[in-house]
């Protein structure tokens, strides 16, 4: 996910309210209009799931191309795409065939169909090169772990709900996602493991290392392959002993290739491990991780999450918010609710999300501002097609409950 470092070396103070150090249960606002306040089975016609609609209506017209590729954004990217910005809708659009809307399942198999022009056909263990023109030429350069990574759950996203050939279609390029890191050279000795971001070996981030995880976890649920597992627990146990700062318990940012470690904490980090947290007590037959998930939740709302607007930042150094890394949070806590019936947990993730919705929503296209304070000041301009497929995504998953 390459645009996260460039916005994160931009370091922007944005003089807002401080992020309280406690667990706080967030106080609605008169933002929900559901008029449900939390209530569980969902009403009729969930507004989360009218947004998702109008999201995915606003990314066809705007960012579908006729190549089945989604562009990069509709203002300073309009030639290109991104492999995780289209992976990323295709996991929005598996959702909303997830939700039982068959209608979107076109949409899932055409963006998978455009990302085969990225893999390296060069390359006896392949790989998704990180970006292409929209007609899918021009795909070369460097490889990202995390993009592959996250290609590949998104992959098993649309296996889940396929049948048959297509099925197996899913779990195959699954496969070969989970293939190219094993064999990528990208996994090391330096700084006792860890996958490097990228080809070029910058930087080792949790982020890298715990979509991997999430991937090599649902491989080993889904095949019993003990190399699956194998890796699972290696890259487990890496993130553990050299990513987890146990003051805050959170997972920091990186390391650096000089051995400096970024210690900012960054939502998206810790909600992709509160994922692999769950998928590993599935996976590996393990109930003591769904507590180990919940105390990473706790400890993401004590540390990034302001009581004040109801919402995650972006991160301990930089307390903007964006739909894709802050919204990930809401995926995360969703998750949580299912595996252990919390309810408090939708209760974050639907306040998170109605932040997203005041301070970066366009009204009168139904997309997604990039950036914006928690008050909405200095709000970008530019609307990143990763953005809107997030937004589709958790509103969706939480349309189920919400």
């Amino acid at each position: 996910m390459r645009i996260n470092l460039l916005a994160r070396l931009v370091i922007i103070s944005i003089l807002l309210a401080s992020c309280k150090k406690t667990h706080v249960t967030p106080v609605q606002t008169g933002i929900d209009t559901t008029g449900n306040q939390g209530g569980n089975p969902p009403p009729v016609t969930s507004i989360y799931l009218n947004n998702a609609k109008s999201t995915h209506s606003y990314i066809a017209n705007f960012y579908l191309t006729a190549y089945g590729s989604y562009r990069v954004n509709t203002t300073t990217n309009t030639t290109g795409a991104f492999e995780w910005y289209n992976a990323s809708q295709l996991y929005a659009d598996a959702a909303m065939v997830a939700n039982g809307d068959q209608s979107y399942l076109p949409y899932v198999n055409n963006t998978f169909n455009w990302l085969q022009n990225l893999w390296d056909k060069n390359d006896p263990n392949g790989g998704y090169f990180a970006a292409a023109n929209l007609d899918g030429s021009g795909a070369a350069g460097d490889k990202y772990v995390d993009d592959n990574s996250l290609t590949g759950v998104a992959f098993l996203a649309a296996y889940d709900v396929s049948s048959g050939t297509a099925q197996a279609k899913y779990l195959t390029a699954a496969e070969a996602c989970a293939n190219w890191l094993i064999k990528s050279g990208l996994w090391d000795a330096n700084f006792g493991g860890g996958f490097w971001w990228s080809t070029q070996k910058t930087v080792k981030p949790t982020q890298s290392n715990g979509m991997a995880l999430q991937l090599f976890l649902r491989l080993y649920q889904l095949t019993g392959n003990s190399v699956y597992h194998d890796w699972a627990v290696q890259v487990n146990t890496w993130l553990n002993g050299r990513m987890l700062d146990n003051g805050t318990g959170l997972y920091f940012w990186q390391i650096e290739s000089n051995g400096n470690a970024d210690t900012y904490k960054f939502t998206y980090d810790n909600a992709i491990m509160v994922e692999a947290d769950l998928l590993w007590a599935k996976a590996m037959n393990d109930n003591t991780y769904v507590g180990k998930a919940e105390a990473l939740a706790q400890s993401m709302i004590k540390t990034l999450y302001n009581a004040n607007y109801n919402g995650f930042i972006f991160n301990t150094n930089d307390i903007r918010v964006n739909p894709c890394y802050c919204g990930w949070a809401s995926q995360s806590f969703i998750r949580l609710y299912e595996a252990d019936g919390n309810s408090t947990w939708l209760t974050y993730a639907k306040a998170n999300i109605d932040l997203v919705n005041v301070v970066l929503e366009n009204k009168a296209n139904s997309g997604y501002y990039q950036y914006a304070g928690l008050n909405g000041a200095g709000r970008y301009t530019n609307m990143e097609g990763v953005d809107q497929a997030w937004m589709q995504r958790v509103q969706v998953l939480l349309s189920k409950y919400k």
